[in-house]
């Protein structure tokens, strides 16, 4: 009940603190943990019933609240029951929050993505090593994760640079090293595949020829966690 309680109630947080994000970014560490518990200045009663366009907004932005913390929720229980570390949790609910940030403003924060390679490093440093059945110790595979999650898109943007160059953003590249901290480098080639093909799939959906990239590396990064890792 716990995993639920605190999965929903940080998926109910996730519009809001993308909202607060989009107001303040970029910004330092510092600066931008100060304007998320900031009070907000509200308005007032009246206004609100005057504006119609401010009511609808209001039952939205409830309802896209509500739906995260149903997924939140939900992600949350099942990294519980089936994912070896509780370390799991910090990489979803990131991962739920660089979603909705780069939805809605097409950023992927470093203050975001940096803590996310750190805590998969820590986590991969805290595996035990078994030199009888591994090659190299867990925190060498993350590491070398992240170098590869790094170099590779930048490869890719390099040879792409002439035709589109925007293939890979700053922050694609930092998210995408970041994962490759938690997932080992032999899954990364198959994240960048995956997440280039769902995102051009998403891409004709809206028909659209641009749009934000991290959601379809948050999809795909899920989807490694929970069915192939």
């Amino acid at each position: 009940m716990t995993y639920i309680l605190s999965g929903f109630l940080f998926g109910l947080l996730i519009p809001y603190m993308a909202r607060r994000f989009s107001k303040f970014m970029p910004a330092t560490m510092a600066y931008a943990i100060y304007r998320l518990i900031a009070p907000v200045k509200k308005v007032s009663k009246e206004k609100r019933k005057q504006n119609g366009v401010y009511q609808k907004l209001v039952h939205k932005y409830l309802m896209r609240s509500i739906g995260w913390g149903i997924i939140s929720s939900a992600l949350t229980l099942g990294v519980h029951l089936c994912l070896p570390s509780d370390f799991y949790i910090a990489l979803v609910w990131i991962l739920l929050l660089l979603y909705e940030i780069d939805e809605r403003m097409f950023l992927l924060p470093d203050i975001l993505t940096v803590p996310l390679l750190i805590i998969g490093f820590i986590y991969a440093s805290t595996i035990p090593y078994d030199g009888h059945f591994m090659c190299c110790s867990p925190a060498f595979f993350s590491a070398v994760g992240a170098a590869i999650g790094y170099i590779l898109p930048v490869i890719a943007t390099l040879v792409m640079v002439k035709k589109n160059p925007d293939a890979f953003g700053g922050g694609d590249i930092k998210l995408l090293s970041a994962v490759g901290a938690w997932i080992g480098f032999y899954h990364v080639p198959v994240l960048i595949l995956a997440s280039a093909v769902l995102f051009g799939l998403f891409c004709l959906i809206k028909r659209e020829r641009s749009g934000a990239f991290g959601p379809a590396i948050v999809i795909t990064t899920l989807a490694l966690v929970f069915f192939v890792i």
